[in-house]
């Protein structure tokens, strides 16, 4: 009999979760089994049978020198453009671990896996992952779709999750370590610097999901208490490429400044057409929190030039430990390659999570230990010093303003003087996430 696809519903963000009552309910009836022929064995032990134990049964997270972790970043689709350069962040931090001896003597092993940019296949492939190849943690995800989709599997199970990405907040798992910036921490000083710089009427363009809908939502209560205004805010489907009718609106409302949450390859489109149709930076810049180092890349140096983007980390960033790794990715992925402030996160979470788990005994490396481990853990990542916060399980983290340059680099005209405290429910100052759950105040 053929096996039946997943139950599916649609979801406010874009994304949808995946329903899998039906293995669910297969899996239950082989418990069920496992433990029927467990208690025989229990009871053939009184009659003369060796006695058998199961000590934690499936849940062997770490033996043979071995701890293996999911690596869950999408290779082809949509955000592919983005998400290979996360995979290899990823990559490179686990082998120069392993090169540098392992955790506690033990390899780390990533269990790779293409959810091809599709919010189903990202529950599927973490049911795997976690399932399946009993990874004692999972690195992923880019888009919040794609993290909202995951997320029951690992609440779930009781797993963890490591999300290296600028997202929009407001959410408050135990199961989520969230290294990527929040809201406040890209926009406190960014809005009022275009607003200081530029002027106050905005044009908010986004793609249809829910992080650009939050980020905008942050945005539009910010630029009230600044008196500036939003002269029109749209959204278009993840991997739109015709943006002639946008254009078209920009030139008719004339803002000051272009506020863009698109995400993937749109963001080398929305570009393109920005400069055929003959806007002018100068005048009327793109103010983004998603164009990185690598969009830049893949549109040309001459179309990013002269518009600018608020995050934690650029390549340019001049740190010793900035320098070792930019040195790293080149050398193990090519000298034409770029670092931005998604894969540096993707990066510094695999040394936390090291960092984690050499605290803990062989025998005690489980997800929930490594949760409570990593609360407060502390490294010097290529951006500066982070931070786990332990109340919300969310990063400390060093905004900066950049201008991008014709030669694909950009320039740091803003970096903050003091790390910012992550508030995941900034744009909500009546919930906050604490270390007991999300709480009303």
């Amino acid at each position: 009999m053929a096996k039946q696809p997943p139950f599916r519903f649609p979801h406010l963000d874009g994304g949808f979760f995946v329903f899998v009552q039906r293995e669910e309910n297969e899996m239950a009836m082989k418990r069920r089994d496992f433990m029927k022929g467990a208690a025989a064995v229990g009871a053939a032990s009184v009659v003369g049978t060796p006695h058998l134990w199961f000590k934690n049964a499936g849940l062997a997270y770490a033996g043979q020198g071995e701890i293996k972790v999911g690596v869950l970043f999408s290779l082809t689709g949509t955000t592919g453009i983005i998400e290979e350069s996360l995979n290899k962040a990823t990559i490179l931090a686990i082998e120069e671990i392993n090169d540098a001896g392992g955790i506690n003597g033990m390899r780390i092993v990533p269990v790779v896996e293409d959810p091809a940019s599709d919010p189903a296949t990202f529950a599927a492939k973490a049911r795997k992952l976690v399932l399946g190849d009993k990874c004692v943690s999972v690195f992923g995800s880019y888009t919040s779709a794609s993290r909202k989709a995951v997320l029951p599997v690992f609440e779930k199970r009781n797993n963890l999750y490591w999300y290296p990405t600028l997202y929009e907040g407001r959410e408050c798992s135990k199961n989520v370590i969230y290294t990527g910036a929040v809201p406040n921490q890209q926009q406190d000083e960014f809005i009022p610097w275009l607003v200081k710089n530029f002027g106050k009427k905005f044009y908010l363009i986004g793609s249809n999901y829910i992080y650009p809908k939050e980020e905008n939502n942050y945005c539009k209560k910010l630029l009230e208490k600044l008196g500036a205004e939003v002269v029109n805010e749209e959204y278009v489907p993840l991997g739109h490429s015709e943006f002639s009718s946008v254009i078209n609106k920009i030139k008719s409302t004339q803002p000051n400044v272009i506020f863009s949450t698109v995400v993937g390859d749109s963001v080398v489109a929305l570009h393109r057409q920005y400069r055929a149709a003959g806007l002018d930076p100068e005048k009327m810049p793109m103010a983004s929190l998603t164009t990185s180092e690598n969009e830049v890349a893949a549109m040309g140096g001459d179309a990013a030039a002269g518009h600018f983007t608020s995050a934690p980390y650029f390549m340019v960033h001049k740190s010793p430990e900035n320098e070792r790794f930019v040195e790293a990715y080149k050398a193990r992925w090519g000298a034409d390659k770029v670092t931005h402030f998604v894969s540096e996160p993707s990066y510094f979470q695999v040394y936390l999570f090291k960092q984690a788990v050499e605290k803990l005994a062989p025998s005690d490396i489980t997800p929930p230990n490594i949760r409570e481990a990593v609360k407060g853990e502390e490294m010097t990542a290529p951006q500066g010093r982070v931070r786990i916060e332990r109340e919300n399980l969310h990063t400390w983290l060093w905004p900066k303003i950049a201008v991008a340059k014709s030669d694909g680099q950009f320039e740091v005209l803003q970096d903050s003087k003091e790390w910012v405290q992550p508030v995941p429910y900034a744009a909500y100052p009546d919930q906050v996430c604490r270390e007991s759950g999300l709480e009303k105040v």
